[in-house]
């Protein structure tokens, strides 16, 4: 038989080039049973020829296909970098009497778990002549290659006991980043991915291939599957040629439109229009920053982009661009949303709205500078703003007249738009609004109203492929709960400032370079042997009409707001039953429409080894990974205050059951060692406790929740620097030295800086800045260092510097573990850098420090009857 020629490999993001391929068969599109039903299993053949058998570690048949033994698992590529909105479309984590059980129950499925039962490796071995068949084995390939930026799972190895692998205390789960993207990006393939035809999982590298037949066995429900006889080579070091059999991420691009009425423009720029919606009720300080800060934004867009500008207070004006120089605007009530006819008047008339900047770059200055500030003699929280109005009006601009058009093709906007609202106080005026007062005596029942509102005014932008973004600054409480709806269900992101200047205007530039594709589906397959149990992400549950179908897929699918760089999925997983193999399967699939409106499906497959040692289990597993996905599932319930205080107590418990369970007791003590593997996770855990996600740092609530929000579906770079913040004290020469993030780093002769995620500490001692050229070279090199290690970061965090004993540095002090009142030992053994310390110099710096009642970590773990290795 004739063999094929190969498909060379895809290079990049270049033009399709036309190739004879098959069409694949599709997945019928068909009703599917109540959501986490269990499928049952269905096989169009008799099932010694559909499949074959499953791999054991105990025993192998002449016959069987191995999936091979040894690997070798390297640490996962750091690391991914930011985030938007919040989650939540998951239930509380099962609750627990101690608060952790000491027995591990069978796994349930919660809202998001695969519950099917597929076939086991008692099914019939396939025998159809499959053994006198050349065969493709994926243990010839060198797994160390094959690390995935985009997953980061929690252990390397996965134990093969369910008691101990399902100790909810410690967990095991992964964070998945679908959206980021890296240098070099994942291998392109312009063709239909080939699936399989019983649960939809993708071809992948660890596929068993029958080269002489071209099938290949699903790793995931072990059917056997045709390739239409692209598989079909002499030698399996051929199938190297295909990207799916020889790289673990794929990206799938089809170039295509299938949105009647959309003709594609060549700068995605031009395609993904900006609006800013603008509070007009600031105070003269407030707009002086504002107007700063909307200048500079004006001058960083491109000539192409499209740019429209609302404001709003109790009316909403929509500027109009068609008067060359001049600056004029349309006017409409705020008190009720925008009636048919007032709308019709906007887009059918001929005002031009959304304008490039190359042509209009004079107007939009002049349109800025013509704000003034609130004259009416009122409390920042009593003027009226119309916000819900004005993004209605800014929508309905940017739909256009094809929203009612029937026939003919608009050159209108793409997906991916952007309504960006620079907000200074809380929505008091038309709809989704709530009274100036909360000791209103309907005001509960008001929010709640106004949330419902603003959720479904975010799921109308959504639909029409707009994102929210909400900037908030000043003062004056914005009324969080009521605007968070609308920024989440559209994709978008809820950020709080302390003022207009600087660090807002960064957000605002950062914000409209967000690149966000649309459409967005994130499908999780794992083999039988594991449970997903939950998923916090900034998505929600998809249901089951709004995606493609197979007759025993267990997948759990989730639909996106929007598909961006900055967000990760947190997954935690559980294990049915003691696991027989040698290994286990994940692979996730996002599908979506990128900003050029090519439609991608990014494929990553991962296989993890299992094993019996616990010992390996815990020298595999990755301890800040395990901290952020503990940190994640703790932050979901901690919705108030009140919350925050008991889960500080559930971590307590938390801690106490991980030595238990995996640690030792001394001898002739109660106290236990907390494993020696895990030796940085309980300091991680401690500083998850003390600082702003759940400790007193933050005096505001809105402050907490908005953090809680962005902490959820933060990438992991952005989540582990709000978990754990990075120390790094100066030196001579403009060098930085990494220190524990303890208050020993507080020496007065050095400047310390401190990234906390959102926030960018600078800390000058009193004897430094006494020296003046001293003190501003450091200075100097310690805001360079800032503004490096933030510059890819969204948000971007605010930087703030201040010197030895200020009022200010109290946010720098209690972002630090209090270990000054330990003893010298413990002091030495967790701070090495005191060791260089004169005697004289140790004793000035344990005179600066104020006593006060709060735990240091070696306290805290003593309270708790644990010892940590050194």
């Amino acid at each position: 038989m004739e063999t094929p020629p190969l498909p060379p490999p895809s290079m990049g993001y270049s033009p399709p080039v036309a190739t004879p391929s098959t069409p694949l068969p599709r997945p019928e599109r068909r009703p599917t049973p109540p959501a986490f039903s269990s499928p049952s299993t269905f096989s169009p053949l008799p099932p010694q020829q559909n499949q074959l058998p499953r791999t054991s570690s105990q025993t192998q048949t002449p016959g069987s296909l191995s999936s091979g033994d040894g690997v070798h698992v390297s640490p996962p590529v750091s690391q991914f970098s930011t985030p938007p909105g919040p989650p939540i479309f998951s239930p509380p984590l099962r609750p627990a009497a101690v608060p952790f059980r000491a027995t591990p129950t069978t796994p349930q499925p919660v809202p998001f778990s695969s519950g099917s039962t597929l076939p086991t490796s008692s099914s019939p071995h396939y025998s159809n002549g499959s053994h006198e068949l050349p065969l493709h084995h994926s243990t010839c390939l060198d797994e160390s290659t094959f690390e995935s930026p985009y997953v980061l799972f929690s252990a390397h190895k996965v134990l093969k006991h369910k008691k101990l692998a399902n100790v909810p205390s410690l967990g095991f789960g992964a964070l998945v980043s679908p959206g980021r993207e890296i240098a070099p990006g994942p291998e392109v393939v312009h063709r239909e991915p080939y699936r399989c035809q019983s649960c939809g999982a993708y071809a992948n590298l660890y596929c068993e291939i029958l080269i002489g037949s071209g099938q290949w066995q699903c790793v995931i429900c072990k059917r056997l599957n045709s390739s239409d006889g692209e598989y079909i080579v002499p030698s399996k070091e051929d199938l190297q040629n295909w990207p799916e059999l020889s790289s673990s991420a794929i990206d799938y691009v089809q170039i295509g439109n299938k949105r009647p009425g959309f003709v594609p423009v060549s700068d995605p720029r031009m395609s993904a229009p900006i609006f800013l919606v603008i509070d007009e009720c600031l105070d003269e300080a407030h707009l002086q920053h504002l107007q700063g800060s909307l200048h500079a934004f004006a001058d960083c867009l491109p000539p192409t982009a499209r740019l429209g500008v609302i404001t709003y207070g109790r009316t909403v004006s929509v500027y109009d661009f068609s008067e060359g120089s001049m600056a004029s605007a349309d006017v409409l009530p705020g008190d009720k949303s925008p009636t048919q006819e007032s709308l019709r008047a906007l887009i059918y008339g001929t005002g031009v709205y959304l304008s490039p900047i190359h042509a209009s770059l004079p107007v939009v200055h002049t349109i800025f500078s013509s704000l003034r500030p609130y004259k009416v003699n009122l409390p920042e929280a009593s003027r009226d703003r119309c916000i819900g109005t004005a993004v209605e009006v800014a929508l309905a601009v940017i739909r256009g007249p094809s929203a009612e058009m029937t026939r003919g093709i608009i050159k209108r906007s793409g997906g991916n738009c952007r309504i960006i609202a620079c907000v200074g106080g809380p929505n008091t005026h038309g709809p989704g609004s709530v009274p100036h007062s909360v000791s209103h005596p309907n005001y509960a029942y008001m929010e709640k109203t106004a949330m419902k509102w603003m959720e479904h005014l975010g799921q109308e932008a959504l639909r029409h492929e707009t994102t929210v973004d909400i900037l908030c600054a000043g003062t004056c409480p914005v009324r969080i709960p009521i605007l968070q709806p609308l920024a989440k269900s559209s994709g978008g992101v809820l950020i709080l400032h302390d003022d207009f200047g600087e660090a807002f205007g960064v957000n605002l530039q950062r914000a409209s370079m967000r690149a966000a594709g649309s459409h967005g589906l994130f499908e999780i397959r794992c083999s039988d042997d594991i449970l997903v149990t939950q998923v916090i992400g900034p998505g929600e549950e998809a249901t089951a009409d709004s995606h493609e179908t197979f007759k025993n897929d267990s997948s759990f699918c989730i639909q996106m707001h929007s598909v961006e760089e900055t967000q990760s999925f947190s997954l935690s997983m559980e294990t049915k039953g003691d696991i027989k193999n040698d290994y286990v399967y994940f692979q996730f699939a996002v599908r979506y429409s990128n900003i050029y409106q090519a439609d991608i499906s990014r494929v990553i497959t991962v296989r993890l080894p299992t094993v019996d040692s616990v010992s390996m289990y815990l020298r595999s597993i990755q301890e800040d990974v395990a901290a952020v996905l503990i940190a994640k599932r703790t932050l979901l319930h901690a919705k108030t205050s009140s919350d925050a205080i008991d889960m500080r107590l559930t971590l307590d418990e938390r801690v106490k059951d991980i030595a238990l369970k995996f640690g030792s007791q001394l001898p002739k003590s109660k106290l236990y060692r907390f494993p020696q593997e895990l030796s940085t996770l309980p300091e991680s855990l401690f500083h998850l406790r003390t600082g702003p996600l759940l400790g007193n740092v933050i005096g505001h609530e809105d402050e907490r929740t908005v953090l809680r929000n962005l902490f959820l579906n933060a990438s992991f770079d952005l989540s582990l620097r709000m978990l754990a913040p990075r120390c790094l004290m100066h030196r001579e020469g403009g060098t930085f030295e990494e220190l524990p993030a303890y208050d020993l780093a507080m020496q007065s002769n050095a400047a310390v800086v401190l990234d906390h995620g959102t926030d960018v500490f600078i800390w000058l001692g009193s004897e430094l800045a006494a020296q003046e050229g001293k003190s501003a070279a450091a200075l100097a090199a310690c805001k360079t260092l800032a503004e490096e290690l933030s510059e890819q970061r969204f948000p971007a965090p605010r930087i703030l510097s201040f010197k030895e004993g200020s009022s200010q540095a109290r946010y720098f002090v209690s972002r630090l573990i209090p270990a000054h009142k330990d003893p010298p030992y413990e002091q030495e053994a967790r701070f090495p850098q005191l060791r260089t310390l004169s005697p004289e110099q140790r004793t000035k710096l344990k005179s600066s420090f104020i006593h006060f009642d709060d735990y240091s970590f070696c306290e805290w773990m003593r309270s708790l009857k644990l010892v940590v290795y050194i």
